[in-house]
């Protein structure tokens, strides 16, 4: 069974910086393309970044070169690098393996990890 396992979240200022870590349990992970999600209270989960088995990335438009998503395949874990955060980025951040063909379809994802809290105080 693949396990996802989120961690880095916390409580951080607006314009701060924040890594969050994915740290995944199948020794296959460098095998298949992973991305990250977020949900804000009352809102829909929505993309946020993808990395491919050869770290091709993309990023939803509103991360305006502010997130970096990279993969470090010896420890099986994966990061989303979060610079400049703004109050409206308060969400629980997932990380889940990309299974079918749309990188920003939540439904196209498998094995979700838990989450991690980000809070940003204005």
């Amino acid at each position: 069974q693949v396990q996802h396992v989120e961690s880095g979240g916390g409580l951080v200022q607006a314009r701060d910086s924040l890594t969050l870590s994915c740290a995944a349990s199948d020794r296959n992970f460098s095998n298949y393309a992973m991305g990250w999600f977020r949900q804000a209270p009352g809102k829909e989960r929505e993309f946020v970044a993808w990395i491919s088995t050869i770290s091709t990335t993309t990023y939803a438009d509103f991360v305006k070169g502010r997130f970096g998503i990279s993969r470090d395949k010896a420890k099986n874990t994966l990061y989303l690098q979060m610079n400049n955060l703004e109050h409206e980025e308060t969400a629980v951040y997932y990380c889940a393996m990309h299974s079918r063909v749309n990188a920003s379809e939540v439904s196209h994802y498998d094995y979700w990890g838990q989450w991690t809290r980000v809070t940003v105080a204005s």
